[in-house]
């Protein structure tokens, strides 16, 4: 702004000056003409005044006209030179006329002979100075018989150009000082505003709207900085609106409960939402600017992606994903995202998870078979035993005691079924609480161990326990012993004989940690993810030869979650298997299982 108003001042004065100068080189010229036209005018008619007296006079060579020149010269203050009609000079006021030489061929009398009359201007060697001569004839009887010629110094002339211009150059001076003052001010008061309304621009470029600049006049620049603010103020609000609306749109794709992944046109994930660290089970924010099929480890995904990038059409799919320790069902919705030059400007995938809508499906369908199958075989088994019974076997004491003690375990089998069935109903149930007290779990480990001590004695497989720290959490104890009668009573049914059973409880940071470890026959990594369902079994035989019912671990994982606990498996075929199950040792009413009072009774609320 400094340039811009050293140029604006610059401009106004270069202008001013110019115009100053050739006024007054006019003005001045002007003055210089005027006041030499002045001066021979004069001098014209005081040579026609001298001639008339010099005329009266008379002209002679006896020293009358001598005196005469010096009368008139004394009078006019001007050289006077009297000359004859042949050019003999008779009288001079500068010198003695017997010694100057004959004028006749002078300028000014050739002018006046020639009947012009013309003004000369040149140097006098008599005088020494250069003169203004003008000659008049002097005539008697309409006869010329001579000359009178005035000279005056050239230099008069000189000195009265030099006080014309030198007033002219103080007064411009002058002039041109006031200008520059006023100019100055008047640049300031116009550029002042500009320079707040530029501030402000600036600080509007930057992304300050608030900035504001001052209204001071009703004139253009006043109007330009009404006109900035009134900028600023709809940019503000402007932003406002989008930082508002923005802020909408990421709290809805951050809390959205589908996943949603958009990749750029060159393949790159440019966003990712925080439903998709949920539904992968990994750190998705490390996904960001990688290649999708690098970051993405599912073929399905890549593929529906490769797809849409080819077709440039919406894709909508169901798929099956591993993700950690279960398979989950997935409704993949992808759309490309077209601009308006009808260019591809990225993909859009949004990930339904349908997995509980899936097992539901699937509960539906299998409940009433694996009930079904699971209640035939004891049905079956007290229904026959008790018509061979009843078709004389109950006459014979050995088959009657052996049919009957058959039909009591099949029974006994049939009520853990059923006992079983309630008992993970009565825990999904919404309105199931957990009682909540402080729960020592290495003692609950210890009362296991000697629950159980006699079963793996008679398996040959050595129980052992560890316990490490204060174990010490907010659960309830029933629930936790129920868990742990699950998880080793599991690991003693599936280990052979001679192996070994390892129950662990240490106590980590704000966590306990409680490891189940057998060498037992292990789980394949292909059944891993299921082992938590209904009625599943992965030796099927084995475990309903030993009454278990296949709701074992189900019962489990959902007591773990209702304690806020984490649940992990790792297993090897032929070498056993891993339980670890982690709890935190103060419970938090935010989870999705509300907490009751800390009540001191020990009957379960349901």
């Amino acid at each position: 702004m400094g340039k811009f108003r050293f140029r604006l001042v610059f401009s106004l004065l270069a202008v001013t000056l110019i115009v100053l100068a050739s006024l007054g080189l006019i003005i001045g010229q002007l003055f210089k003409d005027f006041y030499f036209e002045s001066i021979t005018d004069r001098l014209k008619k005081e040579a026609e005044l001298a001639g008339f007296s010099v005329l009266e006079s008379g002209l002679s060579e006896n020293g009358q006209s001598q005196e005469m020149a010096l009368k008139i010269s004394e009078k006019l203050d001007t050289r006077v030179t009297i000359i004859l009609a042949d050019g003999t000079v008779v009288g001079e006021s500068s010198s003695d006329p017997q010694l100057m030489d004959n004028h006749i061929d002078r300028p000014e009398i050739q002018s006046v002979i020639e009947g012009e009359g013309h003004y000369e201007i040149r140097y006098s060697d008599t005088v020494g100075k250069e003169l203004l001569y003008y000659a008049v004839p002097v005539e008697e009887a309409g006869e010329t018989i001579g000359f009178l010629r005035l000279g005056i110094p050239f230099e008069e002339l000189n000195k009265m150009n030099q006080k014309i211009w030198g007033l002219l150059i103080f007064s411009f001076s002058l002039a041109f000082f006031v200008i520059v003052s006023v100019s100055y001010r008047i640049a300031n008061q116009m550029i002042r505003p500009i320079e707040a309304a530029t501030k402000v621009a600036n600080s509007l470029a930057e992304g300050n709207y608030k900035a504001r600049t001052m209204e001071s006049s009703h004139d253009e620049v006043g109007q330009l900085s009404r006109s900035i603010n009134v900028l600023a103020y709809n940019l503000d609000q402007i932003t406002r609106r989008h930082q508002i609306q923005q802020e909408r749109m990421e709290t809805l794709i951050e809390n959205m409960g589908s996943g949603l992944i958009f990749i750029n046109p060159r393949g790159d994930i440019s966003l990712i939402n925080r439903s998709c660290k949920d539904i992968f089970q990994e750190d998705t924010d490390l996904w960001l600017n990688r290649l999708y099929h690098e970051a993405l480890k599912h073929k399905e995904i890549i593929k529906i992606v490769q797809d849409i990038f080819m077709t440039e059409k919406k894709q909508r799919k169901q798929i099956k994903l591993p993700i950690h320790l279960e398979v989950r069902h997935f409704d993949v919705y992808g759309a490309p995202i077209i601009g308006e030059d009808e260019k591809l400007r990225g993909i859009a995938l949004v990930f339904h998870d349908i997995t509980e809508l899936k097992k539901l499906e699937q509960v539906r369908k299998d409940f009433v078979a694996n009930v079904s199958h699971e209640l035939k075989t004891p049905v079956t088994s007290i229904r026959g035993f008790a018509e061979t019974l009843l078709d004389g076997a109950m006459e014979e004491q050995k088959l009657r005691e052996q049919f009957l003690t058959i039909i009591w375990k099949e029974s006994e089998r049939l009520q853990n079924l059923i006992h079983d069935l309630l008992e993970l109903s009565r825990i999904e149930q919404q309105y199931f609480k957990l009682n909540w007290q402080k729960t020592n779990i290495s003692d609950i480990v210890e009362d296991v161990h000697t629950l159980l001590r006699p079963k793996a004695e008679e398996k040959d497989i050595q129980l052992n326990i560890k316990c490490i720290g204060d174990t010490v959490i907010d659960g309830d104890p029933v629930r936790i012993k129920q868990i742990v009668i699950n998880l080793v009573n599991n690991s003693i049914t599936y280990t052979p004989a001679s192996g070994e059973v390892l129950v662990e409880v240490e106590e980590q940071d704000e966590d306990v940690v409680l490891k189940v470890r057998d060498t037992g026959i292990g789980i394949s990594e292909s059944e891993l993810p299921r082992i938590f369902e209904r009625f599943y079994r992965v030796d099927r035989a084995r475990s309903r030869n030993s009454g278990g019912t296949g709701l074992g671990l189900a019962i489990v994982k959902h007591l773990v979650e209702a304690h806020h606990g984490k649940i992990d498996v790792e297993s090897h075929v032929g070498k056993g298997t891993l339980f670890i199950l982690i709890f935190n040792k103060e419970a938090k009413a935010e989870h999705g299982f509300f907490m009751n009072h800390r009540s001191t009774n020990n009957e379960l609320d349901v």
